[in-house]
């Protein structure tokens, strides 16, 4: 569990960076209900699932019940960012494919060592992510998990390539766009944020991830968020 940096070093830059993205979202919610959310990136290598998993710990200290929900179902690996054997582990995957899923979803959801934080893992990788993801039970699930949640997380797929995340963007009140600091060239930003833009979703920002405190000690002493 070394990567729950806001459980393992709560006072640290980092942990205040993304209390501070909490803030923000929360405060974001008061005009509309905020309660899905969806957390992608351009492309592999961005931290988009590590930052999602310590957004969530963040949440769960503010004693909002939360589920995180692992939609990678290529790559997902909340499950072993969170300890839970991946040996059989069943999960998204499994769910979708559940003719009874209405009624076996609470199967399905792990609860995690932090309190209030609740786990939907990826499940077994099917040869077809896009095709469930993009399914009307998907939808249906993720109108159903809401009625138990406060907050719900979901880990997306990078953009760039890949048809996963434009689909989830649907299902959700806002998305978040990963990219890594002094990496993530501008034009391949712009480029994930136009594919969104595109298929109407609502984005709250870009959180800049492994920012080198050392090179920008004004504006990232306690991390920085951008709307």
């Amino acid at each position: 569990m070394n990567e729950l940096i806001v459980i393992d070093k709560p006072t640290s830059s980092f942990s205040e960076a993304i209390k501070t993205v909490r803030t923000n979202l929360k405060f974001s919610a008061i005009n509309k209900e905020v309660k899905t959310i969806m957390v992608t990136s351009s492309v592999p290598g961005e931290g988009k699932s590590f930052v999602t998993a310590n957004l969530a710990c963040a949440f769960a200290q503010f004693n909002e019940r939360v589920l995180l929900i692992d939609c990678d179902l290529r790559k997902g690996r909340q499950h072993k960012i969170f300890g839970i054997s991946s040996n059989k582990t069943l999960g998204m995957s499994n769910l979708l494919i559940d003719e009874d899923y209405r009624a076996t979803a609470k199967n399905y959801v792990k609860k995690t060592k932090i309190k209030n934080l609740y786990l939907l893992p990826a499940g077994t990788f099917p040869p077809n992510p896009s095709e469930l993801l993009a399914s009307e039970r998907c939808a249906n699930l993720l109108k159903l998990l809401r009625n138990h949640f406060d907050i719900i997380l979901i880990d997306c797929p990078p953009v760039t390539g890949l048809n996963d995340a434009l689909v989830v963007s649907s299902y959700v009140d806002t998305s978040i766009i990963v990219a890594k600091y002094k990496q993530t060239p501008m034009e391949l930003l712009e480029k994930s944020k136009k594919s969104l833009d595109n298929v109407g979703a609502k984005i709250a920002g870009v959180i800049l991830n492994q920012v080198d405190v050392k090179d920008e000690p004004y504006y990232y002493s306690s991390g920085y968020y951008s709307e």
